[in-house]
């Protein structure tokens, strides 16, 4: 566990280990990912979420509440925390930020897409330690790519605790903020780009004659084959694209089709421009 001190009984004097702004989707799934991690023990987290029907689906069967007892889930309060994760929409940050009781001087990690640090450390309280996150839609299902920046009142021990709970649904790389945006064009908008390659491969197993769920579950296969083998090999993407590529056979002739297409090119453009759009779109305090 994480933390690991104990909490007092009654909850208007209770300092919960971790609180959760924001019942989301990626609220959630961060939640599930810390306790099947034993990361805290459920009783040890609380989620608040100001939508009455989302707080429903969250106790509903098969939500979080009835799949971990002692979780709880507030209706929008702020109870004291060592520990804030910001994830709710923008545009609700700094409300949410303004609200924290600096009581015990809690740690805040944002993943709240675009809310640079320097706006972040303004509405919390000050010289709180303040770190933002940049994950991906991957951690729904714990395989995400995680980008965290710490703000000028973050330590070691911040960036650390930060590490773990993103680390409980998926990888997690330390960068500088300024690189916050390339990261937003890369893995974040990066997802997006593989659908669309899994989209045209499935059309073109279709074309080519085979049934759609067939094609469907070949391309997700090699998509998830090849990731492992770029994750498990330690091999470059261009030697393992070498290795299965036989001078004058099918692959070559498929890759210089591709080559000729432009999609090599088209891929770096497109990170580009996600990442150009991400600067126009983001605070200018970064």
């Amino acid at each position: 566990m994480a933390g690991g001190s104990s909490l007092a009984l009654s909850f208007g004097t209770m300092v919960t280990e971790l609180l959760v702004v924001g019942g989301g989707q990626m609220g959630a799934a961060l939640v599930s990912g810390l306790l099947d991690a034993h990361w805290a023990l459920p009783e040890h987290v609380l989620i608040t979420e100001v939508s009455a029907s989302r707080r429903a689906e969250l106790g509903q069967a098969g939500g979080l509440t009835s799949r971990y007892a002692g979780l709880q889930v507030l209706d929008g309060e702020l109870p004291l925390a060592k520990g804030v994760i910001v994830a709710v929409k923008p545009v609700d940050v700094e409300g949410v930020c303004r609200r924290i009781d600096a009581s015990n001087r809690p740690r805040v990690l944002s993943i709240a897409a675009g809310v640079g640090i320097r706006s972040l450390e303004s509405w919390c309280p000050e010289g709180l330690p303040v770190v933002r996150a940049m994950p991906n839609v991957a951690a729904l299902v714990r395989a995400g790519a995680t980008a965290i920046a710490g703000g000028s009142a973050a330590g070691a021990e911040d960036i650390n605790w930060a590490t773990s709970i993103m680390g409980s649904v998926g990888r997690v790389v330390e960068v500088t903020e300024h690189l916050l945006d390339a990261v937003t064009g890369l893995s974040g908008s990066g997802p997006a780009y593989i659908f669309l390659v899994a989209e045209a491969m499935t059309e073109a197993g279709v074309l080519t004659g085979l049934p759609r769920a067939v094609a469907k579950d070949l391309v997700v296969q090699t998509l998830l084959g090849s990731a492992r083998l770029l994750s498990e090999t330690g091999e470059p993407a261009e030697v393992l694209r070498a290795s299965v590529t036989s001078p004058g056979g099918t692959t070559a002739e498929g890759l210089r089709r591709l080559e000729a297409g432009g999609t090599r090119s088209a891929i770096i453009e497109a990170v580009v421009a996600a990442v150009r759009r991400s600067r126009e779109l983001g605070p200018a305090d970064h």
